[in-house]
């Protein structure tokens, strides 16, 4: 069998192990396998082709992958998001809002809304904070 056919093999292998573990490591391997392949149908012997792979998968491990990482985990900080984003933020009134019905603008979307505090009447216009979602209600109180 051909040098650069046992690199592609190794190449295709590695790539479909990446979709088990996600961690971009053996994904790097591959893209250094299917260069070693080339760098073998181009008539690089067995010594030339391993060092391609070498150079080419420490590169990806080195350089690339940690870029791939940052840009796929942005939201490692674990900032809020969904509904826990919609917490806490401003809204304002465009239909009266009592403890029983109501309806809100948030960030341009219109919301079903309840008084957080029954008691409360909010009229149309009026700045109301989000004080939390459930389901597709926002429960605000007059800021």
């Amino acid at each position: 069998m051909p040098l650069a056919v046992i690199w592609l093999i190794a190449g295709v292998a590695l790539a479909a192990a990446e979709l088990f573990t996600l961690d971009f490591v053996l994904i790097m391997l591959a893209t250094g396998a299917f260069a070693a392949a080339g760098a073998t149908a181009l008539g690089a012997g067995v010594v030339v082709s391993t060092v391609v792979f070498a150079a080419v998968s420490t590169l990806g491990v080195a350089v690339a992958r940690p870029a791939i990482k940052r840009r796929v985990h942005r939201n490692a900080d674990n900032s809020p998001m969904g509904m826990e984003a919609i917490e806490g933020t401003e809204a304002t009134v465009v239909d009266e809002v009592t403890a029983d019905t109501g309806m809100v603008k948030i960030g341009g979307e219109l919301w079903s809304a309840r008084a957080f505090d029954a008691t409360q009447v909010l009229a149309i216009g009026e700045r109301v904070r989000i004080v939390e979602i459930k389901g597709a209600t926002a429960l605000v109180w007059r800021e």
